[in-house]
């Protein structure tokens, strides 16, 4: 007989806006992104600014103007702190392995496999 293979997708919806979130409750609602590294683009975006338009790869300086004239919701910007979003993403994996007994792979930072 053939044993059927199931397997599961965590993807932590906005990972590295999800964890500035964590550590930070009154960016809860509000258009947040997440830089690169210098803070030269958007690698990170919540759903509110999503919902404005302004897509992953922005340059930080083209929205800065936008924001201060009122033109925008205040977005606000966090600095990536990728030791930050790594611890993370291991604890989310050591709370999955728990939900399996294969092996757990992870594709991203924000998204792992799983047999179930």
């Amino acid at each position: 007989m053939r044993s059927e293979q199931r397997r599961g997708l965590v993807d932590v919806n906005s990972f590295y806006v999800s964890c500035e979130r964590l550590f930070d409750p009154k960016l809860h609602g509000r258009p947040v992104v997440v830089l690169s590294n210098n803070d030269g683009c958007v690698v990170a975006r919540s759903d509110e600014v999503k919902k404005l338009g302004i897509e992953n790869g922005t340059p930080w300086f083209k929205i800065e103007p936008l924001n201060r004239s009122g033109r925008l919701p205040e977005v606000v910007a966090r600095t990536s702190n990728y030791e930050l979003y790594g611890e993370l993403s291991t604890r989310v994996m050591e709370l999955l392995s728990g939900y399996s007994a294969e092996q757990l792979d992870a594709l991203m930072v924000s998204q792992h496999v799983t047999e179930l």
